[in-house]
């Protein structure tokens, strides 16, 4: 089975982005051709003047150079990628949210299967305990395990409702996987670990109705 790990940054990638903006030639000479390093970079400078990160770019050329692959599929898939961020900008910056670490997650979670109404729902739910990047990594990670967007959607919500701990939330894919283990399909799993957490609601948790989270997310 596929697993996806994640690194989940508390800290604005802000000046990451920025020095990213700079060394996008350097990190990726030697690795892909001239015409490729090039076309990235260009790519890269569309990203920062709409306020995106570049990071998620050099990787993916990176990884495509990495599986051999041919430099119109490696620019393509760069190109994939700056759309997804794109969109998922779009997403975020109704609700308020506009971190480089969100919009990278919210571009996973697009890429992953989720809708941008699903991605503002996700970002809209999360609050100071639960940043809204970590919350869009793993609903991304659950889809991508085989969960429906919406039972994702779901059972993230619910965790942040029931106001479990962080730690709770970003371990929700290792329990899918367990469940999943004894053969448990990926949507019954998620469904249980929902029913869990709508179970350890408290009612001034309850009161606060769906999907109502902290205004000042990260």
């Amino acid at each position: 089975m596929k697993r996806l790990w994640f690194a989940l940054v508390a800290a604005s990638l802000t000046p990451v982005v920025l020095a990213g903006q700079r060394d996008v030639s350097t990190r990726l000479a030697g690795h892909v051709p001239p015409a490729v390093v090039a076309q990235v970079q260009g790519l890269a400078d569309t990203a920062v003047a709409r306020g995106l990160p570049v990071d998620p770019l050099v990787n993916k050329a990176l990884e495509g150079a990495v599986k051999g692959a041919p430099p119109d599929r490696i620019v393509a898939a760069v190109r994939t990628v700056l759309q997804q961020l794109d969109r998922a900008s779009d997403a975020l910056r109704p609700v308020g949210v506009t971190g480089a670490n969100a919009i990278e997650a919210g571009a996973f979670a697009i890429a992953a299967g989720l809708d941008s109404g699903q991605v503002a729902t996700v970002a809209r739910s999360a609050d100071r305990a639960h940043p809204a990047a970590t919350a869009l990594q793993v609903v991304a990670t659950l889809v991508a395990l085989g969960v429906p967007p919406g039972r994702g959607v779901g059972l993230v919500q619910a965790t942040i409702r029931a106001g479990e701990p962080l730690g709770d939330l970003v371990s929700l894919p290792s329990r899918l996987q367990v469940a999943m283990a004894g053969g448990v399909p990926p949507a019954a799993a998620a469904e249980g670990l929902e029913r869990a957490a709508l179970n350890h609601l408290t009612p001034k948790a309850q009161g606060h109705g769906k999907g109502q989270g902290n205004p000042h997310r990260p």
